[in-house]
């Protein structure tokens, strides 16, 4: 039964470091995508303006393939947008649930 346990807390500390060697021999490559440049306040503005031309634009008269171009188009300009706008507050509903309960208590 000693043996066991011996082996047991052996077998353990083994596992325990397999992991660190695991992800030791992984190589990450940079981040090369242009997404990750910020847009200055006046191109997020040019951007608005297109937007909204898109938008007021009488599209009955395009044909499919200018009309699938304006999507792309918009999602694009929407995600350049979206992404260089520096994101947000995120909070999680347990966390706000905690925090009503620390208000009501306190």
């Amino acid at each position: 039964m000693k043996k066991l346990s011996i082996y047991f807390t052996f077998g353990i500390i083994l596992l325990m470091f397999v992991p660190s060697q695991m992800s030791a021999a992984t190589i990450s490559d940079p981040i090369t995508d242009k997404s990750t440049e910020k847009l200055t306040h006046e191109e997020m503005q040019a951007m608005v303006v297109r937007l909204n031309e898109i938008k007021d634009m009488d599209k009955s008269s395009l044909t499919r393939e200018e009309r699938k171009e304006l999507r792309k188009e918009v999602r694009t300009m929407k995600k350049d947008i979206r992404d260089s706008g520096g994101g947000g507050l995120y909070i999680s509903s347990g966390a706000i649930i905690v925090i009503l309960l620390l208000i009501i208590i306190l």
